[in-house]
């Protein structure tokens, strides 16, 4: 984790969660006392970690949590007093937000780190995998239209223009969407 964002209406809080992820190894942190600023703020910027110490100035920090985990890809640990926590726990995990009970102990605000990279690293791969399937997508669309152009304007069949395709690609070591680009570009001006 790069960096991340603490929200917490108490200075000991902010300084207890600063210190422990200075040890951890992020190297940007940024703590606000609102929920309204915190939001502001995540319009502009992505956090791999968002730290909610409820209660919070303006709301509980339960909608905030859940907000934030639903919004984008941040890991989210919710800090709750004891009393409120299995209700709030049982509202928030659906959301994937972690949730830990005050008062807190350094040792479960670990795991709850740990848990929180974890989770961070496996949904990064899978955006990383999401992006590459798309692009491969993107890539099948645009060689299909090159060939029913190819179909179209040149009388080949389905095969041939696929073969076509492939052929130049090796012969013009490029990619087959660079060819396919090149064909449309022919026949669609």
């Amino acid at each position: 984790m790069e960096n991340a964002l603490i929200v917490s209406r108490l200075e000991k809080g902010t300084d207890f969660f600063k210190e422990s992820l200075n040890v951890a190894g992020v190297s940007q942190i940024t703590a606000l006392v609102s929920c309204g600023e915190a939001r502001r703020l995540l319009v502009e910027r992505e956090f791999d970690l968002v730290i909610v110490n409820a209660p919070l100035q303006d709301e509980s920090g339960e909608k905030f949590a859940r907000f934030v985990a639903a919004k984008n890809t941040s890991q989210v640990i919710l800090v709750v007093k004891s009393e409120f926590f299995d209700a709030v726990s049982a509202a928030c995990e659906g959301d994937g937000v972690l949730t830990i009970s005050k008062p807190l102990n350094k040792s479960v605000f670990w795991s709850a780190l740990s848990l929180a990279k974890s989770a961070l690293i496996r949904i990064k791969r899978m955006q990383s995998e999401n992006l590459r399937l798309v692009q491969k997508i993107e890539d099948i669309r645009i060689v299909d239209r090159a060939k029913c152009m190819l179909i179209s304007y040149t009388n080949m069949d389905e095969s041939e223009a696929h073969r076509y395709i492939g052929k130049q690609a090796m012969d013009m070591r490029c990619s087959k969407r660079e060819v396919a680009e090149g064909i449309l570009k022919t026949y669609e001006s």
